[in-house]
């Protein structure tokens, strides 16, 4: 059976809130659950834990209970274990639906589908045992949800992203740039180390905003930049004459012109191309999402 993915102009409570059903063999990790407090995905700091991780030349300040005796029989030097910690994650969500996600050509809206996007990940986050919470970026405010590890949180989360995603309509402003970089630093106050922090977007407009929170943001926390898009944004369709309006004026054009159609989608791969250079340049996680394929045919992503 072919994955089912949410449609239309809008999300229903409802459709996030049955996400968290959902099952994709997207994530490689497993762990288990270590008490009440544990999380369960493997921290990259070293220490006396559960999960065994090598053996090593003992060093001053090793705790001697760890010394391997064996290895140190055998190789007549002092060794010692090491263990990784089983950490708790802390998970952000930051979900942009502002005016330019109102768009789409095919199947849904790029707002649907970064609605869709954030609930899966939250609940994945949730299902790992991690606690999770978020930004909704609308029009005119931002929403913060801090970190807990309830469902309640979760829905609550997923109300408001509801409700922002309801809010959009054909006669939306388009917010100001500014309006983005107040929630960019809203969001690195919050976020200090060792989060891992998903950012849902078509990432308009592109701008230095985006470059300074990430490279602030993905030294202490892994970062993830999942950027949205529509097919028409990359490519015109079939040749025809088309009549395009922004709700006050009117263009008409012919996509079957081959100039037009290169400059077209040639303007779109360079700006995913300096965009995916600004995620590598910041050390973020970039992926690259398609508003009409299931979120399964997008792997390494969770």
């Amino acid at each position: 059976m072919s994955e089912q993915i949410l449609t239309g102009a809008h999300v229903d409570l409802k459709d996030l809130l049955a996400l968290r059903y959902r099952r994709l063999n997207l994530s490689t990790q497993t762990a288990r659950v270590m008490g009440s407090q544990a999380g369960s995905r493997l921290s990259k700091l070293r220490g006396r834990g559960v999960d065994f991780s090598e053996v090593r030349a003992y060093q001053p300040g090793d705790d001697v209970r760890t010394i391997d005796w064996r290895v140190t029989a055998r190789k007549n030097k002092p060794h010692t274990k090491v263990f990784r910690e089983e950490r708790e994650r802390l998970t952000l969500v930051v979900v942009d639906q502002s005016q330019s996600m109102y768009f789409g050509s095919k199947v849904r809206l790029k707002s649907v589908a970064a609605a869709e996007i954030a609930a899966f990940s939250a609940w994945q986050a949730f299902h790992h045992n991690d606690r999770v919470g978020g930004m909704i970026i609308g029009n005119d405010s931002q929403i913060i949800h801090k970190p807990f590890r309830n469902v309640k949180s979760v829905a609550r989360f997923l109300g408001d992203l509801t409700r922002a995603n309801q809010a959009l309509n054909r006669g939306g402003a388009h917010p100001p740039v500014k309006h983005f970089a107040e929630a960019l630093m809203q969001l690195r106050r919050l976020a200090h180390n060792n989060y891992r922090i998903y950012f849902i977007s078509d990432f308009h407009p592109l701008g230095d905003h985006w470059r300074d929170a990430f490279r602030n943001l993905s030294r202490r926390n892994e970062v993830f930049a999942l950027r949205v898009y529509d097919e028409l944004e990359s490519q015109l369709p079939p040749a025809d004459s088309y009549t395009v309006t922004d709700g006050e004026q009117r263009w008409q054009f012919h996509a079957g012109n081959s100039r037009l159609r290169s400059r077209y989608h040639s303007r779109f791969e360079h700006d995913t191309e300096q965009f995916r250079k600004t995620c590598e340049q910041t050390l973020v996680n970039y992926r690259l999402i398609p508003t009409h394929e299931p979120l399964s045919m997008v792997p390494g992503w969770l």
